[in-house]
C-alpha cells in the first residue's frame, strides 16, 4: 500500500516555479523525465540537502587551516587535525599535490614515529635512523642515545650518531644531531651500547638589563651568579643552533662570553645579517 501524501498550495511570484525546477535539476530531483519542485521542497523538509549561498574557503583561509592541521600532528593532538582535515575535503577546494600530502601526513603521523621513539629511549635501545635531509636525499644514522625535546611547537629527536659526516656542530659536539620527526623514514634496532648522554660544552653567558632580573634558571644551568643588572650563567648546551636562536632573539640582552667557537660562531650570524642591513660592524 503506497502511503497517503500530503497537499499544500503555495503562492508564488512569476518566474519562481521555473527556478525551482532549476534547483530541482541541479540537485538531480526528477519525477519522471522532469524536474520535480514538490520533491525538492521535500527534501529541503528532511534536511536532505542545503540550497543558497555555498560554503567556500578563501585561499587564505585554507592555508592558515594546513598550518593548524600540521601544528597539531606535531604536537600529538592526531583525532584534532583528522577532524580538521575531513573539514578541509569537504568543504575546501584542494588541489591534488595538497590533498595527496594532508592524506600523508593523517595516514603516516608524526605521533606513530614519536612513539616508537619513546619505545627504544625507555628501552635504551641503539637503532639505525633512516632520515631524509633537506635535499630530500636519504641518510642512514647509527644512534647510540637519543631524546625528545619540544622546540618552537614541535618535537625534535636529539641525538647521540657515530656519523659525523656533514655536520655543521663545533667540533665538540660533531656527534650530536637534531632530526625532525616528519623526515624519519625508518627506525631499526641494532646491536650497540647506550651511551650516558650527548656530548656537551660549558657556554658563559650574560644576561643584561631586564633579563638579568627575570632570569630563571634551567636544568642546563651549571652556576648561576646575579646581581641587579647583570646575570652570568654557565651552561651544558648540546646543541649550538637552538642555542643561538634563543641569543638573537634575546638581542642586546643576551651576550656569549665563551667559548670562542661559540662566540665566533654568532658573531659571524650577526655579521650577515649586519651585511644585508648595509651596516658597519664593529671590529674587536
Amino acid at each position: 500500500m503506497s502511503r497517503k501524501k500530503e497537499t499544500i498550495t503555495l503562492s508564488i511570484p512569476p518566474g519562481t516555479k521555473e527556478k525551482l525546477e532549476a534547483i530541482a535539476r541541479r540537485f538531480n530531483i526528477f519525477w519522471g523525465k522532469s524536474p520535480s519542485p514538490s520533491g525538492l521542497i521535500a527534501a529541503i523538509a528532511q534536511q536532505e540537502l542545503e540550497v543558497g549561498e555555498p560554503f567556500v574557503l578563501t585561499q587564505l583561509q585554507l592555508q592558515a587551516l594546513v598550518k593548524a592541521i600540521k601544528a597539531l600532528i606535531n604536537s600529538g593532538e592526531i583525532k584534532d587535525a583528522q577532524l580538521l582535515t575531513e573539514l578541509l575535503f569537504e568543504r575546501g577546494t584542494l588541489e591534488p599535490f595538497l590533498r595527496q600530502s594532508l592524506l600523508r601526513q593523517i595516514s603516516q603521523p608524526t605521533e606513530i614515529w614519536r612513539k616508537i621513539l619513546e619505545e627504544q629511549i625507555q628501552k635504551q635501545q641503539p637503532f639505525l635512523l633512516l632520515y631524509l635531509n633537506s635535499q630530500g636525499l636519504e641518510e642512514t644514522f647509527t644512534v647510540r642515545w637519543a631524546d625528545l625535546k619540544f622546540f618552537e611547537k614541535e618535537f625534535y629527536l636529539l641525538a647521540w650518531c657515530e656519523e659525523t659526516s656533514g655536520s655543521e656542530e663545533v667540533l665538540a659536539l660533531v656527534h650530536n644531531r637534531c632530526f625532525r620527526l616528519d623526515r624519519i623514514v625508518n627506525i631499526l634496532p641494532i646491536n650497540k651500547i647506550w651511551r650516558k648522554n650527548l656530548d656537551f660544552i660549558l657556554v658563559q653567558l650574560h644576561f643584561l638589563g631586564e633579563l638579568a632580573k627575570k632570569y630563571q634558571k634551567r636544568v642546563e644551568d651549571v652556576e648561576i651568579w646575579a646581581s641587579y643588572d647583570i646575570c652570568k650563567v654557565t651552561r651544558k648546551v648540546f646543541n649550538t643552533f637552538w642555542l643561538m636562536q634563543e641569543v638573537l632573539a634575546d638581542g642586546e640582552n643576551c651576550v656569549v662570553v665563551s667559548p670562542d667557537s661559540v662566540r665566533d660562531r654568532l658573531k659571524m650570524r650577526v655579521q650577515m645579517m649586519a651585511q644585508q642591513y648595509n651596516l658597519a660592524i664593529y671590529k674587536e
